[in-house]
């Protein structure tokens, strides 16, 4: 049991700094603003379960989807980072004419969010598959498993009482931090590219 309890930690530890609730819970709030409570937590249950779907076919399937299909975690980080710097720009660029848009559309609308790529890459990404992969290989399959569904429980529970608390300072402020996390996310994506071209170079 002792033994478990420690593969377990050693497979949670590494997936929590991978996942980074901390900093991807203000990218969640600026995607998401304007969203009704509602609309949120349906919104974070799907892209919880793409993001789940993702990290178990990694975990019992990745090594032979990256050998049959001739790709790497650097062409996933590439690809992943192309999507979000797209998505970041667009709302920097964008955002607020999006926004007008959708309050002059009819109520039950909501802004075109969707499970990517809150899910994927944002919540599972290159560097939680990575380190899926790592600690199946040293941990095996139970206590990562394991390790895969602590670490969504606790993105529930950050994502789901996180916008409230911005709730409470106002929709100036929720705006604002809606765009600098969107700049940070064109940062992020920036990163990632770097990260998998440097990958591939060396």
């Amino acid at each position: 049991m002792s033994d478990f309890l420690a593969a377990l930690t050693g497979a949670f530890l590494p997936l929590f700094v991978a996942v980074n609730i901390p900093g991807i819970l203000p990218l969640f709030i600026g995607m998401t603003e304007g969203m009704t409570t509602p609309d949120r937590q349906r919104l974070l249950v799907r892209a919880l379960l793409a993001a789940l779907s993702l990290a178990v076919l990694m975990l019992f399937a990745g090594e032979l989807i990256f050998r049959t299909l001739g790709i790497s975690v650097d062409d996933l980080r590439v690809g992943g980072g192309l999507i979000l710097l797209v998505i970041s720009v667009s709302d920097l660029a964008f955002g607020d004419l999006k926004r007008r848009r959708t309050d002059a559309d009819d109520d039950d609308q909501t802004p075109e969010v969707g499970p990517v790529p809150l899910g994927i890459p944002l919540i599972i990404g290159p560097g939680a598959i990575t380190t899926i992969l790592v600690a199946q290989g040293q941990y095996s399959y139970a206590p990562t498993l394991l390790s895969i569904v602590a670490n969504l429980a606790l993105v529930f529970v950050a994502f789901t009482f996180g916008p409230a608390l911005m709730r409470l300072v106002g929709p100036s402020a929720s705006k604002a931090v809606a765009k600098v996390a969107s700049l940070f996310l064109a940062a992020i994506a920036v990163a990632m590219i770097r990260a998998g071209i440097a990958g591939m170079l060396g």
